[in-house]
């Protein structure tokens, strides 16, 4: 009778889990919240008045400190996605869904990087000082408006990408949820994730 040997790759693989560990659970919700909140922030402030002075700075300020403090979980959650196992997709490969949904995850993660690379190079092309939260931080680019314009108009035009992928990854999940009635959810749930 022949014996199993351990380095036979079908046996060292593991399954794949059926649910994201609990660091990623708690970064896609705490960056959920988070990226939201800045979206609605950027809406609301763009059309604050300029008068009294100091009034719409102080806005545009913390947009920026929350967007560095986001920035930096964003590169947290890339780095702790491609060095741990995901759940297996809900939709087979090759699918359109499993397609639709690839294209959408990229894309917000594309979005969720360049926001504030492109927030951050705009605020350093401007005349303004960056304040990270009162702290002025060191201009790393000399003041171009040509630049602040692309960059500013960049950044723009991503929050617009960026807003409609999160409008079909919430449609998404609610067709999962509430008429697939799949258990594709649970995979995010808070309460169940696995701890590793």
């Amino acid at each position: 009778m022949a014996q199993d040997n351990p380095s036979d790759p079908a046996i060292q693989a593991s399954p794949a889990p059926v649910q994201y560990d609990r660091m990623m659970v708690v970064l896609h919700w705490v960056l959920a919240i988070g990226l939201v909140y800045q979206l609605g922030l950027g809406l609301w402030m763009d059309e604050l008045p300029k008068e009294p002075v100091g009034y719409r700075a102080q806005w545009f300020n913390l947009h920026k400190s929350i967007g560095l403090c986001l920035g930096m979980l964003i590169l947290w959650r890339l780095g702790w996605r491609v060095t741990h196992s995901v759940p297996m997709a809900a939709n087979p490969r090759g699918t359109w869904q499993h397609k639709a949904s690839s294209v959408t995850h990229w894309g917000m993660y594309t979005c969720m990087l360049a926001l504030p690379i492109t927030g951050f190079a705009g605020s350093n092309f401007s005349a303004y000082p960056v304040k990270f939260f009162g702290v002025e931080l060191p201009k790393l680019l000399d003041p171009d408006p040509a630049w602040k314009s692309v960059m500013s108009e960049s950044h723009e035009w991503l929050a617009s990408l960026f807003m409609i992928l999160v409008l079909l990854h919430f449609l998404a999940a609610v067709w999962h949820g509430w008429v697939k009635r799949d258990g594709l959810l649970r995979r995010m749930a808070w309460g169940r994730a696995n701890i590793d």
